[in-house]
């Protein structure tokens, strides 16, 4: 298998900053507004557009950390060893909240409907949106990021890595032959 680096450090961060300004320019106000981060990447993502936030329009914006395991469809029972049921942490009420989900990769789409179904189990917010560092293609469901830091088309047989400064050591996107 061969790696080949697609997005670097500075890259990444500028595609973060634009989804931070598209979150503002879509979102009137963001009092209401709650990120949600899918456990492990998105949470850093999500940290990291809340941090943009705080610089541009001067507000915290909560984050909350969201385990979808339980919730996959493409889990059959008794596969997972000691699946953990309270790792999920959700710092304010979603009532009501407008929530924007924080992933790494969209793929499929099953890792977001898992975190839809896992979200209603915290509450109803009044909207929910999709926010991904990478959009990759082969959708498996009718879901769609409403903001998108890089579009990056594969094959079905590569894979996208993520890396991030926080787990990995260095942030960069790769994509594996």
């Amino acid at each position: 298998m061969s790696q080949k680096e697609v997005v670097d450090a500075v890259t990444m961060k500028r595609a973060l900053t634009r989804i931070a300004y598209e979150i503002i320019e879509r979102n009137r106000g963001l009092e209401d507004l709650v990120l949600v981060g899918i456990k492990t990447r998105g949470i850093f993502i999500a940290q990291r557009i809340a941090e943009r936030l705080k610089q541009l329009e001067d507000i915290d914006v909560p984050v909350g950390e969201l385990d979808i395991t339980l919730y996959r469809d493409d889990v059959k029972a008794g596969e997972l060893e000691d699946p953990e049921v309270h790792s999920s942490s959700i710092p304010v009420a979603l009532e009501g909240k407008e929530v924007i989900v924080v992933d790494d990769v969209l793929y499929t789409g099953r890792t977001i409907r898992a975190a839809l179904d896992a979200i209603m189990d915290f509450g109803r917010p009044n909207k929910i949106q999709l926010a991904v560092l990478v959009d990759r293609g082969h959708r498996e469901l009718p879901i769609r990021a409403d903001y998108v830091g890089k579009n990056i088309p594969t094959a079905q047989a590569e894979a996208i890595i993520v890396e991030m400064e926080e787990n990995d050591g260095q942030d960069r996107i790769l994509i594996e032959k």
